[in-house]
């Protein structure tokens, strides 16, 4: 048997993290990686004691037909890039690796152009974590340096015209 390289190899451990989420939309699953040790995981859904959406459902989000990548305000979920970052201690994710997969609800296929959201990827850039890793589909991925993509450049207040 073949042995699996080692970014897949995590972006499968991610990608059954993601198997744990709630969201009737997309569910994600991310794990943060130190020094070939996983930090911490997560996965999207509700804030702790409150229902998720596949406990309700319905999603709210797809009710109002409000578009992917918009009104994240109206979402009952915590993204799995924050449960993931929420459960570890910023020193040991200083330096470290996001792996994120996406996955369609509906479909099961990976989440087309998946990246953090705006405000994920503000706390990936306070987290300290140096590199982002998405899957595209089952063998291919995108790698992402924050500070090179995210911090020196600044495309957060964008799509509001500033």
């Amino acid at each position: 048997m073949e042995r699996r390289d080692k970014i897949n190899y995590y972006l499968d451990i991610a990608e059954t993290v993601a198997a744990r989420g709630t969201c009737l939309r997309r569910n994600f699953g991310a794990i943060i990686v130190k020094n070939d040790e996983i930090i911490s995981t997560g996965y999207v859904g509700a804030p702790r004691g409150r229902q998720n959406c596949c406990d309700l459902g319905y999603c709210y989000r797809e009710k109002m037909n409000v578009p992917r990548g918009e009104r994240y305000e109206l979402c009952r979920s915590v993204h799995a890039e924050a449960n993931a970052i929420i459960s570890a201690a910023r020193s040991d994710m200083l330096g470290s690796t996001l792996y994120l997969v996406g996955k369609e609800y509906k479909t099961g296929e990976y989440v087309a152009n998946a990246n953090p959201c705006a405000m994920c990827k503000r706390m990936i850039i306070n987290a300290g974590i140096e590199k982002v890793v998405v899957r595209d589909s089952k063998d291919e991925y995108r790698i992402t340096d924050v500070f090179d993509s995210w911090v020196k450049i600044d495309a957060s207040m964008e799509q509001i015209g500033y």
